[in-house]
């Protein structure tokens, strides 16, 4: 199996977190990266830098003013007096402001409450090189589906976050969406995306929300106590045209291996019944027993048998690395992944 990654990918470096209003080190850290990189050297797996990721690839997935946003948003936030290092926003527009009129404002701090969701994907002056690495990662691991192939992409920062126009939960580009438009535009007439990361992929399933052509699973911890809190509920399956083409299997918090390989064992079933051409994975470990912010409780025979199972759909695939914060731990989950899915 050939891994995408790019140097680039460690410049981003974030360091605001505010979490149950106590504001500490972000967990995004390039270790993760260096961690999962020792693992693929590890286990002999051939190392790729991708092409790097065109404007018009991007566009697949996202709005360009949002783009515009995040690649030139911490030069004029770093131009105002006393501005901190990194843009994160105070202030959010509400649903009761967008239906009564509300619009994007031409100042950065204000554009920064319109493009983000939350305060958890700070901008700093390498974030918008990093997340073009990473998507070219997820392009390239798409462009090895298209052949046939599997591949895995070492996203990093992660993607599965991120709306159309909106980053939010350490995500500024949806590295899994541009892979499922990349394998759309190279001829599958149907892409299944399946979200294994502990958060609820609230990015993905809004990109998609309403297309027949793209499968979306994702299993995550009940958002009724845990992030991205607002998305994630079974009942979410889709609207207008893409009606029952989204799947949720939200997870009560502690949830072990018995649960979540049964949640995913429903997601492959919705996949098969979908008769997709290929499949992209947001591979996220977060779901681990041993994450910092755990909500699940999966062991790395879980992890193996996730691997198996998904490898078991015997479809050409895109595997995007997703969440998964244990530094020290990260790189053992992917190689027993890797090893059940036959890498």
């Amino acid at each position: 199996m050939k891994v995408l990654w790019h140097d680039a990918q460690l410049k981003h470096t974030p360091g605001f977190f505010l979490a149950r209003g106590k504001v500490r080190a972000n967990f995004e850290v390039p270790a993760r990266a260096t961690a999962l990189l020792s693992a693929c050297r590890t286990m002999g797996l051939e190392i790729a830098a991708p092409a790097p990721a065109r404007r018009e690839d991007l566009l697949t997935a996202h709005d360009a003013a949002y783009l515009d946003f995040v690649r030139d948003s911490h030069a004029a936030w770093s131009a105002m007096p006393d501005a901190g290092d990194e843009v994160v926003a105070n202030h959010h527009p509400g649903l009761d402001m967008i239906a009564s009129g509300a619009s994007m404002p031409d100042h950065v701090v204000g554009q920064a409450g319109w493009f983000t969701a939350d305060a958890a994907c700070p901008i700093g002056p390498h974030t918008w090189e990093s997340a073009n690495w990473a998507a070219a990662c997820a392009l390239a691991a798409a462009e090895e589906a298209v052949a046939g192939r599997s591949a895995y992409a070492l996203a990093r920062p992660p993607g599965h976050h991120t709306f159309r126009a909106r980053a939010g939960g350490h995500c500024y580009v949806n590295n899994a969406a541009l892979a499922a438009e990349r394998l759309r535009a190279k001829g599958a007439a149907r892409v299944a995306v399946l979200d294994i990361d502990s958060h609820h992929g609230n990015g993905t399933q809004g990109i998609f929300w309403d297309r027949p052509d793209v499968l979306f699973v994702s299993l995550h911890g009940d958002p009724n106590r845990y992030y991205p809190w607002f998305t994630g509920h079974a009942a979410e399956t889709g609207g207008g045209m893409g009606q029952g083409a989204t799947r949720n299997f939200p997870l009560a918090i502690g949830t072990g291996d018995a649960g979540w390989l049964a949640a995913l064992a429903d997601g492959l079933t919705a996949i098969r019944a979908f008769r997709p051409d290929a499949l992209v994975v947001s591979l996220g470990f977060d779901a681990s027993e041993h994450e910092p912010l755990n909500a699940l409780a999966v062991t790395e025979d879980g992890f193996a048998r996730a691997g198996a199972a998904i490898g078991a759909l015997r479809l050409p695939t895109a595997l995007v690395q997703e969440g998964g914060y244990n530094t020290d731990l990260i790189g053992a989950l992917l190689t027993r992944f890797l090893d059940g899915f036959g890498a």
